[in-house]
């Protein structure tokens, strides 16, 4: 029941087998199938189910060892078309009983008919065997009709026959597409080998002809002269001479009159024609190789059309002068193929043809003279070939042109300078430094500033002439490079500058000392040395000893934002100190300068301090300690040989030691020091380094002073920050620290602070935008507007009697008085990076001091000139050791007492103080070293001097 159903189905659905078919693929392996033996003493698997369990099957199959041989019988057997008939009878019981597989219908869900599956036979990846579809079909019908005899299983004949005439469709269908491809793919090479030949032959062929025709001639010329011979010695009548002549015919010249003439043709014709046949043929060079060495080609070889072209462009792109050895080539090629050309179709000699040839390429007018076809039709090549050379050589010439001023223009060239002032680096601060350096150098007429950064050397030209500075006949030279490459900076001659400044980049802090690093460690590697010192321009103290530690002792550093910060607290302590930084470490008026005096050796400091009229000496730098700079030194000190004189003059050619004048040394009774009275400090604003500026307030300010900190950061994480940074809180016994937050742009906030309580307040460029110039600049201004506004509007509420304490030190001192109750009694210091920003603030008169970036252009640009004047500075700006200050009359003088210079100097070196300037009371800046110190004149107690002082 179940064989008849299935037969009837599959006769429905199957097409009747091929028995044509002679091909086979490779017998597949077919899918083992889990059976249990009947005599397995394992127990039956079975899978529970919800309605009822499934039951196993067990199919009886011969034994492993019955099977086994079987197989092995019918694969010796040899293949026979008998023996295809026989074993198709027995394949179909195995699709029955693969189809049937191992599990049984249950009884109690009634009939169930059971299809005959058939079994997908796949294809093997090689070519099957001669025979091999004949051995698996009776293979298969073998092993199924021993199979259906153990079992006892009805056979259908007509089943058997069309599941093997399946199995053969199925293979005669494989068979027939894989030969279909091969054919394909014969016919594709047999069409490619064709046309090669044909090529080959159509270039052989004409040139076998040529020669072929060109003998005939020679021979009937030969045979013409003969004749003519034998009719001469005949006496044949002249009609005879004239008929036997050759014609005298321009087209025949073509081929000359000598051998040589034709292999000169013949050589140039051949020539000619190989590059169109190569270019034809370089795809079947490869596929010839292949076929002769008998290999199997590869799919993924580059054509050689493409490799040939990727080589041209290697040559051209590597080799610079490549392109004008291939023109020289073709010129050459040119006047030689074209001067044989001529010697072959001209009766001209070789050397004349050549000649001849040069004449055409270089004046493509000369062929116009030619006659005859030949003639004409060489020169005109020639003189085609030579207008596209010239065209070639223009455009070559061109682009070297071209190039050469694009080089020029970007910057590229190389900088043959010596004894020149480097600059690595752009940044805000670039134009106040090239200010300075030019000043700097108006005394020996100029010198040579070479910048070198990662800007487009047209822009950045543009933006020095945006300065509107004249640079007194300093050339300043732009160079379009990286400082951390050392070919750019051999280019400008970085072995041979006189000094090299480093400028910080506009990046956050740790990233600019970074590349700052990365550029010293770049400038070691020069091998030819370095003849100057490196100012590095550092963003944060913390990463200052690790550049020192890579430079050694050609690094001289100056941290940006510990200078700023460091005199953002002198100025707020002594009002008035910023316009004398500004012109202490500014080249336009009075400077520090270090020099040796052998004229002095022997002499006392208190007599060299009296013995410059144009400078104040102020230091000395001892040969037998090192070098090291004294400031401020003892009066029985003794300069000896070897020692140098630190002075402030106006430029170093303009002071000179002259004979002691001679000065009243009257004494002066001190004036005891006032006690230092609490303050009250705001800062608007956080910095990076706010903790080392509280460590400098530290040491300043008296006990019992407080330092309001009002910022966006929270308490706790400030807290965090200054401990990170190394300060310890608990630790601070002159200040205590008052934390309050808000946004330093919002009036609300503002109003919440005492303003009007404050002896000081520090407007700071905030740390989130310090990135930005700008933007940072744009905030100090609108916190200096709202304080001021509010502390205007307050000022009728304040006591008046709650004056600082501060003032008591300068009761005679008019100038300070004013200054400090200027805008409601309350000095406020505005941090201001740009210097544009900075000149806005300070006509508009709204804060009493500012600062900005220009002062540490002044000090880069004063320590590039000598690395020594680092050393003054660092001293000056410390919390420890000597400090500049400014110190009422009252310490030196009585009132409208008749002085000189000398004699006020003096008087302070009674308080181990060094007088370096003073301020009148109606005057409206300071004077540092002061012109005709010998001349007596009045003071007032409301005047006030500069001082080096000793701090002790």
């Amino acid at each position: 029941m179940r064989s008849n159903v299935g037969s009837g189905e599959s006769a429905s659905t199957q097409s009747p087998p091929n028995p044509s078919s002679q091909k086979a693929e490779r017998p597949p392996v077919l899918k083992k199938f889990k059976a249990i033996e009947p005599d397995d003493p394992r127990p039956t698997p079975h899978f529970p189910g919800p309605l009822f369990p499934a039951v196993r099957r067990v199919t009886s199959l011969p034994p492993s060892s019955n099977r086994r041989a079987s197989f092995d019988t019918d694969a010796d057997k040899p293949s026979s078309v008998g023996d295809v008939t026989a074993s198709n009878l027995n394949n179909i019981d195995v699709v029955n009983s693969l189809s049937d597989r191992d599990w049984m219908y249950p009884s109690f869900l009634g009939p169930h008919a059971v299809r005959n599956r058939v079994v997908p036979v796949k294809a093997a990846s090689r070519q099957p065997i001669r025979g091999g579809g004949e051995r698996l079909v009776d293979r298969v019908e073998s092993k199924v009709v021993d199979e259906k005899q153990l079992s006892n299983t009805p056979v259908n004949k007509e089943e058997v026959k069309i599941v093997a005439g399946q199995v053969s469709t199925t293979m005669t269908e494989r068979s027939s597409v894989s030969s279909w491809s091969a054919r394909r793919i014969l016919r594709m090479k047999l069409k490619r080998y064709f046309i090669f030949s044909v090529i080959i032959f159509s270039c052989i062929y004409p040139l076998t002809y040529v020669i072929h025709l060109r003998n005939k001639v020679e021979r009937l010329e030969v045979e013409n002269i003969n004749l003519r011979r034998w009719c001469s010695e005949t006496d044949v009548g002249n009609y005879s001479n004239d008929f036997l002549q050759p014609e005298d015919d321009s087209s025949y010249k073509i081929f000359g009159n000598a051998d040589s003439k034709t292999v000169a043709l013949y050589t140039v014709m051949f020539t000619l024609m190989m590059p169109f046949v190569l270019y034809k043929c370089l795809d079947y060079l490869p596929q010839i190789k292949i076929i002769s060495k008998r290999t199997k080609p590869n799919k993924e070889e580059v054509p050689l059309k493409k490799r040939i072209a990727y080589m041209v462009d290697v040559c051209f792109s590597v080799y610079p002068y490549a392109k004008l050895l291939a023109l020289l080539f073709a010129t050459i090629f040119l006047i030689g193929f074209g001067g044989l050309a001529l010697y072959a179709v001209t009766d001209g000699s070789l050397t004349e043809a050549l000649w001849l040839s040069w004449t055409f390429v270089a004046d493509s007018g000369n062929h116009a003279d030619s006659t005859g076809i030949g003639p004409r039709i060489v020169s005109v090549s020639i003189s085609s070939g030579g207008m596209l050379i010239f065209a070639m050589m223009l455009g070559l010439v061109s682009d070297a042109i071209s190039e050469k001023v694009d080089s020029l223009r970007k910057g590229k060239s190389e900088v043959i300078e010596k004894n020149h002032m480097l600059i690595l680096g752009w940044s805000d601060k670039l134009g106040s430094l090239l200010k300075q350096l030019a000043i700097a150098n108006k005394s020996v007429g100029g010198g040579v500033v070479v910048v070198l950064a990662e800007r487009d050397k047209e822009e950045m030209e543009m933006e020095i002439a945006k300065l509107e500075f004249d640079f007194m006949g300093t050339s300043v030279i732009c160079r379009s490079g990286s400082p951390l490459i050392l070919a750019d900076l051999k280019k400008v001659s970085v072995s041979k500058a006189r000094a090299i400044i480093v400028l910080a980049t506009d990046e956050n802090a740790d990233q600019s000392d970074a590349r700052a690093l990365r550029v010293v460690l770049s400038l070691t590697g020069v091998k030819e040395g370095l003849r100057g010192h490196v100012v590095v321009e550092m963003s944060d103290l913390d990463n200052e000893p690790l550049v020192k530690l890579v430079g050694g002792d050609l690094i001289e550093t100056v941290v940006a934002h510990d200078v700023i910060g460091r005199l953002m607290i002198q100025c707020a302590l002594q009002p008035g100190l910023a316009q004398i930084w500004e012109d202490i470490l500014g080249f336009e008026n009075d400077e520090f300068y270090i020099k040796r005096w052998p004229e002095l050796d022997g002499m006392q400091f208190e007599d060299v301090l009296i013995s410059f009229p144009d400078a104040i000496p102020c230091g000395v730098k001892v040969a037998a300690d090192n070098g090291k700079i004294i400031l401020n030194p003892d009066d029985s000190y003794v300069l000896k040989e070897g020692d140098e004189v630190l002075v402030i003059a106006e430029d170093d050619d303009t002071y000179s030691p002259g004979p002691l004048p001679e000065v009243r040394r009257v004494s002066f009774p001190k004036v005891p020091e006032l006690p230092k009275y609490p303050e009250r400090i705001l800062f608007c604003g956080w910095r990076r380094d706010i903790h080392d500026m509280i460590m400098v307030l530290e040491a300043f300010l008296a006990p019992g002073s407080e330092l309001w900190m009002f910022n966006e950061v929270t308490e706790k994480e400030r807290e965090r920050k200054l401990i990170d940074g190394g300060l310890d809180i608990s630790a601070l016994e002159n200040i205590k620290l008052v934390h309050r937050e808000g946004n330093a742009v919002i009036r609300r906030h503002l109003e919440s602070l005492p303003l009007e309580t404050f002896d000081s307040i520090l407007i700071l460029a905030d740390e989130s935008l310090e990135d930005s110039v700008v933007h940072s600049d744009s905030r100090s201004l609108a916190t200096l507007l709202l304080i001021r506004d509010i502390q205007s509007k307050r000022l009728p509420y304040r006591d008046t009697k709650s004056t600082s304490l501060r003032l008591a030190g300068f009761t005679h001192s008019s100038w300070i008085r004013e200054m400090q109750q200027a805008s409601d009694k309350s000095i406020i210091i505005s941090e201001i990076l740009d210097s544009r920003t900075r000149n806005l603030v300070s006509v508009s008169r709204i804060s009493d001091y500012v600062l900005s970036n220009e002062l540490v252009s002044m000090a880069l640009a004063m320590v590039a000139e000598d690395k020594q004047i680092n050393r003054v500075l660092e001293e000056l700006f410390a919390e420890e050791g000597n400090e500049m200050c400014i110190k009422p009359a009252e310490f030196y003088l009585f009132d409208q007492e008749e002085l000189c210079f000398y004699e006020i100097m003096i008087r302070g070196r009674q308080r181990q103080e060094i007088v370096i300037g003073y301020r009148l009371a109606n005057s409206e800046r300071a004077i540092i070293n002061p012109p005709k110190k010998s001349e007596q004149r009045k003071w007032s107690l409301d005047d006030v001097f500069v001082v080096i002082s000793s701090g002790s």
